[in-house]
């Protein structure tokens, strides 16, 4: 029997070193930081692809000869599904990846007083084929309350955890610690993780509010 646990990858790449340090800035502009997000959500999407999206082989004919080759297996179904708002931002990267992926909107906000997650919008089907292969954008890993939330949903569905993929910005232990008890052989790339959570339930050093410095308000 093979014991499974979670799997955190931080990608070496300098794309991603950078736009997380464009991210990080203060002074970075509203406009800019959404450039920086939805870069960020391209090359983690790219990252987090490899060895997941399901594959067929097969044969081509090319202007001289006939080729061995490797599609996407398109009847496996893929979805992303954004946690709003935040994870919008990353969706914009992930989608020009996944162009045939169907997207499932879930609302969440944290309650500032208790930090736990009250959900406002779920857009989700109330089954999902067991096959289907989920991409998870939340820009922050935070306490775990919004993202133990969307899995919970998730898993209800009947997405296998092993199938599914986390992709975000910054991630702190205390979420870590959470997916990796409920949540055995789900895998998660982030550009970073973090020290800890301030007593407001930030992230630090963190990106702020990402929702917030996305759209603006």
């Amino acid at each position: 029997m093979t014991l499974q646990q979670l799997r955190v990858y931080v990608p070496p790449h300098p794309l991603i070193k950078h736009w997380l340090a464009v991210a990080r800035d203060a002074s970075t502009p509203s406009v800019l930081f959404r450039s920086a997000i939805a870069e960020l959500g391209k090359w983690l999407t790219y990252e987090a692809a490899r060895e997941w999206l399901p594959t067929v082989d097969t044969t081509i004919q090319t202007p001289l000869a006939e080729s061995a080759a490797t599609l996407i297996n398109p009847e496996v179904p893929v979805a992303v599904v954004p946690i709003l708002r935040a994870g919008l931002g990353l969706l914009e990267g992930a989608q020009g990846l996944l162009p045939l992926a169907s997207i499932y909107h879930l609302g969440l906000v944290r309650d500032e007083a208790t930090l736990e997650p009250l959900c406002y919008l779920n857009k989700l089907p109330e089954k999902f084929d067991p096959q289907t292969r989920v991409l998870i954008t939340d820009p922050m890993l935070a306490t775990g309350g919004s993202i133990m939330a969307a899995m919970a949903e998730l898993t209800h569905r009947g997405i296998d955890p092993t199938l599914t993929r986390i992709v975000s910005v910054v991630a702190a232990p205390p979420a870590l610690q959470k997916l990796s008890a409920a949540y055995p052989g789900l895998i998660i790339y982030t550009a970073c993780i973090d020290e800890g959570l301030n007593e407001q339930g930030f992230i630090v050093p963190g990106l702020g509010d990402a929702g917030d410095r996305i759209f603006g308000t």
